[in-house]
């Protein structure tokens, strides 16, 4: 019977980091350090990137352009790119391993898909470097995935779909139509998009919405709803799909896609 063999999930923001802060406090201080300030909103647009990329994508903002412009008197070059990301990384580094912990309800989700034969891979916009912190800390708190790859190897990270193919030769699976793509990005959901997998978008406790699960805990319930729907559309648009609030559903969604295989 046709069913699904394989769930390829996000990392920061979709099984650990509740709200995706990591990368957005490291970004932050890189750009800081040429007087640059950049809005929360403004550096989590290209999350889900590789993070050279999404510096790229950054500095191609027009406001924080023109900044760059005033405040280096010059435009920005691939140099600028090379030593903002020495920079990113060196702060994300120091404080890498604090936030790997499990989003709510991750780990008992997944290993229920275990038990039903369902092989778990993972993408990211981190390096395996980073990923050499990241996976091993997440493996202490209880989140394990039986194939993680990272965008270094190929010619481009997300939204291209190499790294989901990738999973799928590492786990043996042969059939695109028999592999889920799980992430809380607009990116994530195009990289599944053009791998031509099933895609899911997950909203709490990922970087769209970009709230700690304390502050999720506390927005009123209208606002949150408010947000949640928007989310949902975008993601849509994109090309998702389902879209799910919370990774608990996940299940419910998989028996669904199998019902349909």
């Amino acid at each position: 019977m046709k069913k699904v063999e394989c769930i390829i999930m996000d990392w920061a923001g979709t099984s650990i980091d509740f709200g995706c802060f990591a990368p957005v406090d490291a970004f932050a201080k890189a750009f800081n350090g040429l007087q640059i300030q950049m809005t929360v909103e403004e550096i989590r647009v290209p999350m889900g990137l590789a993070k050279r990329e999404h510096i790229r994508q950054l500095l191609q903002t027009p406001r924080i352009n023109t900044l760059f412009l005033e405040k280096q008197q010059r435009v920005w070059s691939d140099e600028d790119v090379d030593s903002l990301n020495m920079s990113f990384e060196k702060y994300l580094f120091t404080n890498l391993s604090n936030y790997t912990t499990p989003i709510p309800q991750v780990v008992e989700t997944l290993e229920r898909l275990k038990a039903e034969g369902v092989k778990i891979g993972s993408t990211t916009g981190y390096t395996a470097e980073m990923m050499k912190i990241v996976r091993p800390e997440a493996s202490k708190k209880g989140y394990n995935v039986d194939s993680c790859v990272t965008p270094d190897d190929f010619p481009a990270g997300r939204p291209a779909p190499f790294m989901i193919f990738q999973n799928m030769i590492n786990l043996n699976v042969q059939y695109l139509d028999r592999v889920v793509k799980v992430g809380d990005t607009i990116e994530d959901i195009k990289e599944g998009v053009r791998a031509k997998v099933w895609t899911i978008g997950v909203i709490l406790g990922g970087n769209i919405l970009g709230l700690t699960e304390e502050e999720t805990k506390r927005i009123p319930e209208n606002d949150l709803k408010e947000k949640i729907n928007i989310i949902k559309n975008n993601m849509l648009q994109a090309g998702a799909d389902y879209v799910i609030n919370t990774i608990a559903e996940l299940p419910e969604i998989i028996h669904s896609i199998n019902t349909k295989l």
